[in-house]
């Protein structure tokens, strides 16, 4: 990466970021690369076991392939584990690993058929698709209408003999050889041997072929959590981490291939992929606050009825039918409750939307693992130029922004500084690009570093959050490796202060923060019980917890602004609610407000009231205004994650995104336009 980054950057002219010196194998924040963008949909998501993504990346997955994005699902183990397809009430099941993995595959027709509106034993067309260094996978395909889905099984094994985690042992040991599971009634009939390079390649190839806008993985660096050892097997947990250790295995894997790719395709002055990466939380979702209200919860679990089958059923699969012990209402009644909620890894606030010296819009956003910045063609048109590369890559979702006094932006990200199985560096570091004019060039990418101590600490980092206080000082916050808050200071003569940690409570990530109209900065975080607050007793002053906050439970990060009178208030979904609430930091007793939906919502203050956008019950944008006029997006490209609210000249307030085709969208119901 090194070598292809120092080559990049010789034939860089002209470049609003100047190249940095670089002293990482891995970190590549030369800016000014080319960015191949067709305008085309297509998703593809990376799970470790058939189910992973029923369990863990839907609602996302299935608002997606409603709205005709084409999926592909690539499964990397067997899912064969003990061989047992356990029929709940028997005891007597026979170890078979081949009809269990097959089983599981059937299970996935049964669920995609009805996810694309068919009937549950829908055939669909079987083959076998050649692989990077000829290996062999068996891949599923069926179509209806403008939507299509495809399911590619590599089946490496889950245990072998010599090793029961054997995914997580591929990706330590480089040395190490793991053989594929021959599913029964697979096309695909000799297995395959794979090693770390090896898989990597396989998904590098995969990503080649069908050049995704969207990429879906799981966690490569999930929480690490204590749990007692009759907890932890209960769960299936890893020791010491809040997840399953195959998904940090094949997240891991997933985020080396994605570099790679970015690698490979640069190579010798070519373009960027123009792709977007979400990583989802696993078991994290057994610990925390349950974010899904009813009618979203119950369209989730529907899914997995199919894919659980059940043995009467005569679906003309000889493995099986599906996997028995997850059907029915067994979802909804399992205490472990990963059904009942979504969390992203890097929770998003959305792109950032600022408006230049000429009028224009500007959006900033992380567009094939690295920075760039996309302009309106003209002031007020909602239309969006080709992107920028600024550099910065490999880096997670989201960016951190600040403004200075004198206009100039700071955008902060979340580094992949190093990512290396086989024992090599898997670091992370917190890093800031600097304008050295307002709507100007930029500085070089400087890193900032990171809270922790040690890798393994450091991985767990969050998204960074930042704001500027009364005084030009801008606070930058990260969620750090003890679910509390971590924190640096850049005053207003540029230097940074040192890391501080805030104090408090265990939190989520998805920080908001914000400066009230006396200049002090505010930061709120979701706790399991509260939301907690931090906050300046005056400009200038340390950003200090304010324990007893007694404000209500959130599922989901919450979202700031100021009230018509200055105050301050929070809006956000209590756990499994539909209904969102408005809380007055002061103490005053929350208000519910008529915007029913799901998932964080976004606020901006206007003088009519606040302006708030987020999700209904289908998953598409709405905004409600100031005056509570209520309405939704339905047409434009499918809208991902969160939208950015912006205060418009021309337009009022307007809803900014990215959408599928991992370019931006405008929204302003008022007058309403589609963009």
């Amino acid at each position: 990466m090194a070598a292809i980054g120092a080559a990049v950057a010789a034939g860089i002219t002209g470049c609003t970021v100047p190249t940095p010196r670089r002293s990482g194998p891995t970190a590549d924040p030369a800016p000014g690369m080319p960015i191949a963008g067709s305008r085309r949909a297509q998703l593809m998501l990376i799970a470790a076991h058939p189910d992973d993504d029923l369990y863990f990346m839907n609602p996302d997955t299935q608002r997606m392939v409603d709205a005709g994005v084409p999926l592909v699902c690539v499964y990397v183990t067997a899912g064969e584990h003990d061989g047992k397809n356990h029929i709940p009430g028997r005891k007597d099941i026979t170890a078979d690993k081949s009809a269990y993995s097959s089983a599981r595959h059937q299970g996935l027709r049964q669920a995609y058929a009805q996810m694309l509106g068919l009937d549950t034993f829908t055939p669909w067309q079987k083959g076998v698709l050649t692989l990077r260094g000829d290996r062999r996978a068996e891949i599923n395909t069926l179509s209806h209408g403008n939507r299509r889905v495809e399911l590619v099984f590599l089946n490496l094994a889950m245990h072998t003999p010599r090793r029961w985690m054997a995914l997580p042992s591929l990706w330590h040991d480089r040395q190490l050889g793991l053989r594929t599971v021959v599913a029964d009634d697979s096309p695909v009939r000799k297995a395959d041997d794979y090693d770390y390079d090896r898989l990597i390649d396989v998904l590098v190839g995969l990503m080649e072929q069908y050049r995704p806008t969207v990429v879906h993985t799981l966690d490569p660096d999930p929480d690490i959590q204590h749990s007692d050892e009759k907890t932890r097997k209960k769960d299936s947990e890893q020791p010491g981490y809040s997840d399953h250790a195959d998904h940090t295995a094949v997240a891991s894997f997933s985020w080396a291939a994605m570099v790679r790719w970015v690698a490979h395709a640069t190579e010798g002055g070519g373009s960027i992929p123009a792709f977007v990466a979400t990583s989802f939380r696993g078991y994290y979702n057994r610990h925390w606050p349950k974010n899904l209200p009813e009618p979203v919860l119950r369209e989730k679990a529907a899914h997995l009825v199919p894919y659980g089958g059940d043995p009467s059923w005569q679906c003309g699969n000889s493995g099986g039918c599906g996997d028995y012990n997850v059907g029915g209402v067994r979802p909804l009644t399992n205490k472990k409750g990963w059904v009942r909620a979504t969390h992203y890894r890097y929770p998003d606030p959305g792109p950032v939307v600022v408006t230049e010296p000429d009028g224009r819009l500007a959006v900033y956003g992380v567009l094939g693992l690295r920075a760039v910045r996309w302009r309106e063609t003209e002031r007020g048109s909602g239309q969006w130029g080709e992107p920028d590369d600024l550099g910065g890559g490999p880096l997670a979702p989201g960016l951190g922004s600040a403004a200075l006094e004198d206009g100039r932006r700071l955008l902060f990200g979340l580094r992949f500084s190093a990512l290396g199985g086989h024992g090599g560096a898997n670091k992370r570091e917190v890093v800031v690009l600097e304008q050295r004019t307002p709507g100007g060039p930029f500085l070089a990418w400087r890193g900032l570093g990171n809270p922790e101590q040690g890798d393994d600490r450091g991985r767990r980092l969050g998204v960074p959050v930042a704001v500027t206080d009364g005084t030009d000082r801008v606070h930058l916050f990260v969620r750090n490796a003890e679910k509390g808050v971590s924190t640096r200071v850049r005053e207003p003569d540029g230097t940074w202060g040192p890391w501080r940690d805030l104090g408090g409570e265990e939190i989520q990530d998805g920080l908001a923060a914000t400066a009230d109209r006396t200049g002090r900065v505010h930061l709120f975080a979701t706790a399991r019980d509260t939301v907690h607050h931090w906050a300046q007793v005056a400009p200038g002053g340390r950003v200090t917890f304010r324990p007893d906050s007694g404000l209500p439970a959130s599922g989901d990060p919450v979202a700031v602004a100021a009230a018509p009178d200055g105050g301050l208030e929070l809006y956000y979904r209590a756990p499994t609610r539909e209904q969102l609430t408005a809380v007055r930091v002061d103490g005053a007793a929350p208000s519910r407000i008529a915007f029913d939906g799901y998932g964080p919502v976004g606020a901006v203050a206007t003088p009519e009231g606040p302006v708030l956008v987020g999700k209904d019950l289908k998953g598409r944008v709405q905004i409600r205004t100031g005056g509570g006029r209520l309405s939704t997006r339905t047409q434009g490209a499918v809208a991902l994650e969160a939208a950015t609210l912006h205060a418009h000249r021309e337009h009022g307030v307007i809803a900014v995104g990215l959408g599928a085709d991992a370019h931006p969208w405008t929204w302003a119901p008022e007058p309403r336009t589609q963009g």
